[in-house]
Formats: C-alpha cells, structure tokens, sequence
C-alpha cells in the first residue's frame, strides 16, 4: 500500500515559478510509475505529467517545456517544477501512484491517489 502526501501549492502571479512535492510511503516506491494530475472547477480531472521508474518522463502539450517532473527515490518523493506559470494552470494538483514500471495518461490506471494541492496563478 502507498500513500501519498502533496505539498508546495499556493498563489503565485502569471510567470511566477512553483514546485510540487509528492512524498510516498512505503518500501517499493522505485517500482512504481508516478504521474501528476490536476482538475479545475468544472473540469474532468487531466494529465500532467508521468515518469517512470528509470526516470523517462512525458508531458501533456499544455505544460511542455515550462513544467518538469523528477523523482528521487532514496527520499521516496516525486517533484514537479513549474515554471512560467498561467492562469489556465489553477487547478488543484494531484499526484499518483501506479504499482507498474511504465506511466500512462489514463487517471484510472493509477491505483493511489494523494490529497491534492491547490495551486492558484493570478493575471
């Protein structure tokens, strides 16, 4: 069983930089792809962000190149830089866990889920 605690979200003006933090419990966190999500009010819940367990990562169109995802798995943590923020980023943030070696885009395939993250950026 993983659980997962996000922290680093907050308000921050258009252009300005955030880094998410996902720390994992448990013994296997090297094992497990990870992805970051987020959802807008309204919205259905979208990909972000995946890396798997040798650290190759991919990106939705939306984020590429301003956003970065890492992991560090002696700290049992997955990161998400955010750089160049816009308002079309608000949304709360949402990592995940999948107990397999390779990420996907589809949220149902992630079997853990944190608490989320509200992260705001204003005009």
């Amino acid at each position: 069983q993983v659980q997962l605690v996000e922290s680093g979200g907050g308000l921050v003006q258009a252009g300005g930089s955030l880094r998410l933090s996902c720390a994992a419990s448990g013994r296997t966190f090297s094992s497990y792809a990870m992805g970051w999500f987020r959802q807008a009010p309204g919205k259905e819940r979208e990909f972000v962000a995946g890396i798997n367990s040798s650290g190759n990562s991919i990106y939705a169109d939306s984020v590429k190149g301003r956003f970065t995802i890492s992991r560090d798995n002696a700290k049992n943590t997955v990161y998400l830089q955010m750089n160049s923020l816009k308002p079309e980023d608000t949304a709360v943030y949402y990592c995940a866990a999948r107990s397999s070696l390779y990420y996907t885009t589809t949220p149902a395939l992630y079997g853990h889920w944190g608490q989320g993250t509200q992260v705001t950026v204003s005009s």
